[in-house]
């Protein structure tokens, strides 16, 4: 039986939530798609040989956990090795590093935490670095999706904080974003990486997986529009009478609201979302705006809350000049979203 306050439509614009550091440590585990990942799941494509090879290294680099338990893959008598304390998976865009990345981080026992970089830096944000580093002391292993080579200073803070925590005995694993002027989407960033985290860099081995991308093949389509506002407003009254809880917002106003949020809150936007509409959806001009919507996707993505919307088709938001800078790949990543999101056709995950 459904309430009445399940009938009632959700506008995402009068949400103003609060995190704290707590909540956001708590939320540090693998996305939805993600919580069964595991190396045994991950397919190498056979053309790519050094596919193989990380998965291979991998499970080494958790050898040091497996050698406690009895079976399990990888665990044929081989005996853990001396190593890094750090690994970054350098591939390219859509190879599965995150698929790896949380198969490593199931394998490892607590305390361990899972996130992408402004999850961490916010974190430090909320809590204060000592604090932060003492939330943290003491994690078997640390995972971080997407570190950002972007923003020098949140680079140096990331830097020293994890270098406090593998000092402790912390291990780490990394992916990162290619950085900005960095053209192409399937540009390796192992140099990038290891230049800007320099005082750590001695501790990180980089596992290189090539390989097709395949978000390439979503791109190719379009996102689902529903014809005008008025069939976006219709279609989320009818999800409502059935019980579901939808969002109404129009496009310009979402925008809006979202730079007046943290990205870090972006998850508890949608905190009982099951469906979003967006009435009038159109190019964006404005490369903030549009970072900020791609972060948002992202949230949206892992949460896998399907879009409804009206207007320009979403992959399209992204104006030519965009397009061709230096957020090329984030761009990207977005619009197979996007497509997926509003088609209800969730692509394979990397």
């Amino acid at each position: 039986m459904t309430t009445a306050s399940s009938h009632a439509l959700i506008r995402l614009v009068d949400r103003n939530p609060s995190i704290s550091g707590e909540e956001i440590a708590s939320e540090l585990s693998p996305p939805p798609q993600f919580e069964h990942a595991s190396f045994e799941s991950y397919r190498p494509d056979p053309d790519f040989a050094s596919q193989q090879a990380a998965l291979e290294r991998l499970g080494e680099f958790a050898a040091v956990w497996r050698a406690q338990r009895p079976g399990g893959f990888f665990s044929r008598n081989r005996k853990p090795k001396a190593e890094l304390p750090g690994v970054y998976l350098d591939g390219g865009f859509g190879v599965g590093k995150t698929h790896l990345l949380a198969s490593l981080w199931h394998i490892a026992p607590g305390p361990k935490y899972f996130g992408t970089f402004i999850e961490y830096t916010a974190l430090v944000g909320a809590l204060g670095y000592a604090n932060a580093v003492k939330l943290l002391a003491g994690a078997r292993l640390i995972c971080i999706d997407e570190f950002e080579l972007d923003d020098p200073g949140d680079t140096m803070l990331m830097t020293r904080f994890l270098g406090e925590l593998m000092a402790g005995g912390t291990r780490v694993a990394a992916t990162s974003n290619t950085p900005p002027n960095a053209l192409g989407e399937g540009r390796f960033a192992a140099a990038d990486f290891l230049r800007e985290i320099h005082a750590l860099s001695a501790n990180f081995e980089t596992l290189r997986i090539d390989g097709l991308d395949y978000r390439r093949r979503d791109t190719e389509g379009r996102a689902s529009t529903l014809d005008g506002d008025e069939s976006v407003a219709r279609t989320a009254t009818a999800l409502t009478e059935r019980g579901h809880r939808v969002s109404l917002d129009g496009f310009d106003d979402l925008i809006a609201h979202l730079a007046t949020v943290h990205p870090s809150k972006y998850v508890k936007l949608l905190a009982d979302v099951e469906f979003i509409a967006l009435e009038g959806v159109h190019e964006l001009s404005d490369q903030n705006a549009a970072l900020r919507l791609v972060a948002f996707i992202d949230r949206v993505y892992d949460a896998e809350v399907p879009i409804i919307a009206s207007g320009l088709p979403l992959d399209q938001v992204f104006d030519a000049d965009m397009m061709a800078g230096g957020y090329r790949k984030k761009y990207l990543r977005a619009m197979s979203r996007m497509i997926a999101l509003t088609t209800g056709e969730l692509p394979p995950h990397a």
